[in-house]
């Protein structure tokens, strides 16, 4: 017997990425009037508002920003520091790290290692999560490719 699918109704939060209207008063702006990009840096909580918008999800905002901030600093943190920070902070260990951090790991602004280790007989699995710019190169890619088909189509038609 065939296994019905349901069909989704769209894509699934897990695979959303927040993006405000560009003129949006939620974010700094980025470019001038002749989409010239401005010299300003945004800051790691303005970034990680596109991955959990504070509009929608602000609890997992707040942990998320409390976590890089100390994983900026350290650049690398082991399993026994990430456990004494939600300890520390009073966050649900659920939400931290089957929400907050299986995110950033997915997106790529952390990377996970797992060491596997045996200590009398018994294998041991220690986490370590350090900082990645894969989230950064992703979307460099994504933004770069658009900037180049954007400039063709715009030297095309000025060439006819």
């Amino acid at each position: 017997m065939e296994e019905k699918k349901i069909i989704s109704r769209g894509i699934p939060s897990k695979d959303i990425f927040y993006l405000p209207r560009h003129d949006s008063n939620e974010i700094r702006q980025f470019q001038d009037a002749n989409e010239t990009p401005t010299r300003n840096i945004w800051t790691y909580e303005e970034i990680l508002n596109f991955v959990f918008p504070k509009r929608y999800r602000q609890k997992y905002y707040e942990i998320a920003t409390a976590f890089m901030k100390e994983l900026l600093e350290k650049t690398c943190m082991e399993g026994r520091e990430i456990a004494e920070f939600v300890r520390k902070n009073k966050f649900s260990k659920a939400t931290f790290y089957n929400r907050v951090l299986l995110r950033l790991k997915r997106i790529g602004m952390i990377k996970v290692e797992r060491m596997i280790s045996e200590e009398n007989g018994r294998k041991k699995r220690p986490m370590r999560v350090s900082i990645s710019k894969t989230f950064g190169n992703y979307l460099m890619k994504i933004a770069d490719s658009w900037l180049v088909i954007v400039d063709e189509a715009r030297e095309k038609r000025n060439r006819t």
